[in-house]
C-alpha cells in the first residue's frame, strides 16, 4: 500500500515561487509593450516553458489577470510616497501625475486586460489606489473645496473614468503623452469644484 504523498520541499517551493515571479515579471513588461503578447512570448522572457507557466497559470486570460493585479500592486505601493498633505486640490493634481505615469507605463496592460476581463473585476483590481481617491477627495469635501453634491464615489468614478480615458485618446492617436497629465488634472478639478466655485489653474 502506498504511503502518503511526500510534501513539497522548500527547495520546490522557492523554486515555483521564483518561476511565478519571473512569469509575472515577463508578463507586464510584455503586456505594457503589447496587448496581444503571446503566452509563449511571455514564456521565453520568463525563461521557463510553456508547460512551467501553464502550471501556474491555466490560461493567457488568467496570466493577463495576475499580470494586471502584479502591476496595480507595484504602483499602489509607489503612490505611498506621494505626498497628500498641505492644500488638498494640490495634493489632488499631485496624486494624478502620479498616478497617470503608472497608468501610461501599463496602458497596453489596461487594453489586453480589458479585452479578457468584464469591468467590474478590473474595477475590483484598483480597490486599493481606489481607496486612496477616496479618502483625500473625502477630505476636500469635508473642506468644502470639493462639491458635496455628488457623492465621493461618484468624483472617485469621474476621475478613474477620465483617466482611461486619455490612454484610449493616446491609444487612439488623439492625445499627446506628454499633455495627458496636465488635461486630466484640469478636468478632475473643474468636476470636482463646487458649482460657482472658481476652478483652480
Amino acid at each position: 500500500m502506498p504511503g502518503p504523498t511526500p510534501a513539497k520541499s522548500p527547495v520546490r517551493r522557492a523554486d515555483a515561487q521564483r518561476n511565478i515571479a519571473a512569469i509575472l515579471e515577463a508578463a507586464v513588461n510584455a503586456l505594457s509593450r503589447n496587448p496581444d503578447a503571446s503566452v509563449s512570448e511571455i514564456a521565453k522572457a520568463a525563461g521557463v516553458g510553456r508547460v512551467t507557466l501553464y502550471g501556474h497559470f491555466p490560461n493567457r486570460d488568467d496570466l493577463v489577470e495576475a499580470a494586471l493585479a502584479s502591476a496595480i500592486e507595484q504602483g499602489h505601493a509607489a503612490l505611498d510616497a506621494v505626498d497628500l498633505t498641505g492644500d488638498t486640490r494640490q495634493a489632488l493634481g499631485r496624486l494624478v501625475h502620479s498616478s497617470w505615469q503608472l497608468v501610461n507605463q501599463s496602458r497596453s496592460l489596461l487594453l489586453a486586460a480589458q479585452g479578457v476581463l468584464p469591468p467590474g473585476r478590473i474595477r475590483d483590481l484598483h480597490a486599493g489606489p481606489v481607496a486612496r481617491v477616496e479618502g483625500l477627495v473625502k477630505r476636500g469635501q469635508e473642506e468644502g473645496v470639493f462639491r458635496r453634491d455628488l457623492s465621493t464615489s461618484w468624483l472617485v468614478g469621474v476621475m478613474h473614468s477620465v483617466m482611461h480615458n486619455a490612454a484610449d485618446e493616446i491609444n487612439a492617436g488623439r492625445l499627446d503623452p506628454d499633455q495627458a497629465a496636465a488635461f486630466i488634472t484640469a478636468t478632475v478639478l473643474a468636476a470636482f469644484t463646487p458649482p460657482g466655485g472658481r476652478v483652480p489653474s
